[in-house]
């Protein structure tokens, strides 16, 4: 199989394996006595919601919320598609709404809460005092700013009325069953969508000093409110969060085991460097290519985790791709390694790709084309770098999210 077709099945199996109605189903709960409020968010929230109807034996009612584009058919639980990095109109409403659903239920009800990657920007409820203008102001920042995952969710969760275990807070005394799929390194309950139904180890202290380490830019209610009692979140041992139950039912090790499957079904050993990788992404992709250059083939590099870009240039970018792009650079056209870098959600970033690709022959192929690597790398324009070169990879809304998945094949 040519390079360029196996990379594109080590991406379709990495995907495949986290598709909500294949791994979901078994971690339903039982029917509850009372009512089942189906609720949640994220970017395979409606997926989710698709194979709890197919599976479910009884009545059901909610809503979930999901990106704009990754909704899907369900017949009794709500699907709202808003925006997402930067939250929209259409999200503050439907988290509102979600909130209010689980308010004055008993014992004998169940909240099954759907919880995936992309549900902390999705679910926007600022907390009181706080606007949504200045909630997309501080996402903004954030995004720009190459926080890691996990700051930038502790900040949202302090800023919110309904992450950060206030959901579940919010549900008592029912009980609260949340099936997650996790798109965070380390699989963090705490950290995937920002936590709505667990409880937060973080603090209003920890928040400000995000603010301060990043010199972020926010109104001065926002920092106002971090400096009061109100912006403390749910902590372990809330009473209540005593019966929230919280089940992982797809994570990045889960599609990278997968892949890896299929690349040893081709012939090919695995070098696995970790389902939770960190770090620039330009620093990350000029490391692997040191890897790949001292590797002895054949073999496939594999790797998944959430890589971040610190804006400093005006292009058009995204994650994988510039990771891809610094990954070519430090390959400098090595005659028999060849390269993909995806998110698992179809979406890099906030462009219309997955990611992209790379060949042997892409750095020579764009030069021909008059396109700089290096300076395209500077500007942060890894998307334009390959749409110029043909090599990015689209696959449109996947309806999962277990985060980036990488793949470098050194041939022998």
């Amino acid at each position: 199989m040519p390079d360029r077709d196996l990379l594109r099945t080590l991406c379709d199996a990495a995907i495949e394996a986290a598709q909500p109605l294949l791994c979901l189903p078994r971690y339903l709960p039982a029917p509850p006595k009372g009512r089942t409020i189906v609720v949640g968010a994220g970017k395979a929230s409606a997926a989710m919601a698709a194979a709890v109807e197919a599976n479910w034996q009884g009545p059901l009612e909610g809503l979930v919320l999901t990106r704009y584009g990754h909704g899907c058919p369900c017949r009794h639980i709500e699907i709202v598609e808003a925006a997402h990095p930067v939250p929209d109109e259409a999200g503050f409403e439907a988290a509102a709404r979600i909130h209010d659903m689980v308010q004055d239920l008993t014992p004998d009800d169940l909240v099954l809460c759907l919880i995936s990657g992309g549900g902390s920007a999705l679910l926007t409820a600022p907390a009181a005092g706080i606007s949504l203008a200045e909630k997309q102001a501080v996402n903004k920042a954030l995004l720009a700013s190459g926080a890691p995952i996990g700051e930038m969710n502790c900040l949202r969760k302090h800023l919110s009325a309904i992450k950060g275990g206030r959901l579940a807070a919010s549900a008592y005394p029912a009980k609260v069953v949340s099936l997650l799929i996790s798109d965070v390194p380390g699989d963090d309950p705490s950290t995937v969508a920002s936590g709505p139904t667990v409880a937060d180890p973080t603090t209003r202290a920890d928040a400000l000093a995000i603010l301060d380490k990043y010199n972020l830019d926010v109104a001065p209610s926002v920092r106002s409110f971090l400096g009061t009692d109100a912006a403390e979140t749910p902590k372990p041992g809330d009473p209540r969060l005593a019966s929230a139950d919280t089940r992982m039912v797809a994570t990045p090790r889960l599609s990278i085991d997968a892949a890896a499957k299929v690349a040893r079904e081709h012939g090919y050993h695995v070098i696995d460097l970790g389902d939770d990788l960190e770090g620039e992404a330009r620093d990350v992709g000029a490391a692997h290519a040191r890897i790949a250059l001292e590797t002895t083939g054949p073999a496939i590099i594999m790797s998944g985790g959430e890589t971040t870009v610190t804006l400093k240039g005006k292009g058009r970018g995204g994650r994988n791709a510039e990771y891809a792009l610094a990954l070519a650079i430090g390959l400098k056209g090595a005659g028999n390694i060849s390269g993909v870098a995806i998110d698992t959600d179809g979406i890099d970033g906030s462009e219309d790709n997955a990611g992209a690709r790379i060949s042997p022959d892409v750095l020579a192929r764009a030069q021909d084309k008059g396109v700089d690597a290096h300076a395209m790398l500077a500007d942060n324009d890894a998307y334009g770098f390959f749409q110029a070169t043909g090599d990015l990879v689209m696959t449109g809304p996947t309806l999962t999210n277990v985060n980036d998945f990488r793949a470098i094949i050194v041939g022998a």
